[in-house]
């Protein structure tokens, strides 16, 4: 019987083996998702609330289950563990979608990247319409231990259906990363605007300004800020900022 038992192991063992016998994926897809208008990098943060790539590999079937990685927050992006093969690309982020369905489930717009091939280093650039354009006015100003930033907010598309009020405008600020933004920011100083100032927000200049540096790691120190603004348009079911890049600013 333990014979049998050990024989039973063996063979298991070996099936596994050959059933994993498959050479590691070791392509690499990389780009970036630029603004169609001006060409300038969309400006995101990193992690599902940024952008997102879902990559369904067409090669073998016809409708497969999508994997996905995601942008990093200057809109670039890099994956280097892809399987040579056929793709359909469908990217979410703080864009007008690129596919839109109808009611009866009906695909009324596709602008997916679709018969896309990658075999050893292939680059594409997403160009696409940001729902909020955010750019930094002057230089931040530094006064009684705050920071100050002037931003403009305008509209990224004219497509009136992605033309909602702002519902946010926020000066994220921390001292430990140039990584700041709604997935990494410090509540003690960062500044938060809503209600009708927000929704009043585009098409204007407002200024935000941080709460006093002391409430944190104190002067003397350098601290990365980045404005960020957002409606209430979700794509892929969330609610994802547009930002300014983000800023280094040290307060003596």
């Amino acid at each position: 019987m333990r014979k049998l038992f050990y024989i039973f192991v063996a063979v298991t063992c070996l099936t596994s083996c050959e059933l994993d016998d498959y050479d590691a994926p070791e392509e690499t897809f990389t780009g970036a998702f630029v603004d169609k208008a001006t060409g300038e990098p969309i400006q995101t943060e990193t992690g599902d609330n940024g952008i997102q790539l879902y990559m369904y590999e067409t090669s073998y079937k016809e409708n497969p289950t999508p994997w996905k990685f995601t942008a990093m927050q200057d809109g670039t992006f890099r994956n280097t563990r892809v399987f040579k093969a056929t793709y359909t690309v469908l990217p979410y982020g703080p864009f007008v979608p690129l596919t839109e369905t109808a009611a009866d489930g009906t695909l009324t717009k596709d602008e997916r990247l679709k018969d896309f091939r990658i075999s050893g280093k292939t680059v594409h650039q997403f160009k696409v319409e940001p729902f909020l354009r955010i750019k930094v006015v002057g230089e931040p100003v530094v006064k009684d231990n705050r920071i100050s930033v002037t931003v403009r907010i305008e509209r990224g598309t004219s497509d009136p259906r992605y033309q909602q009020d702002c519902t946010d405008v926020v000066l994220f600020a921390n001292n430990s990363s140039t990584y700041v933004g709604n997935n990494n920011y410090d509540s003690r100083i960062s500044t938060f605007v809503r209600d009708d100032e927000a929704k009043n927000a585009v098409g204007h200049d407002i200024t935000l300004t941080t709460d006093d540096v002391n409430k944190a790691n104190g002067t003397h120190q350098k601290y990365y800020v980045r404005v960020g603004a957002r409606t209430d348009v979700r794509t892929n079911g969330v609610s994802r900022y547009n930002y300014t890049a983000p800023l280094t600013v040290y307060v003596p």
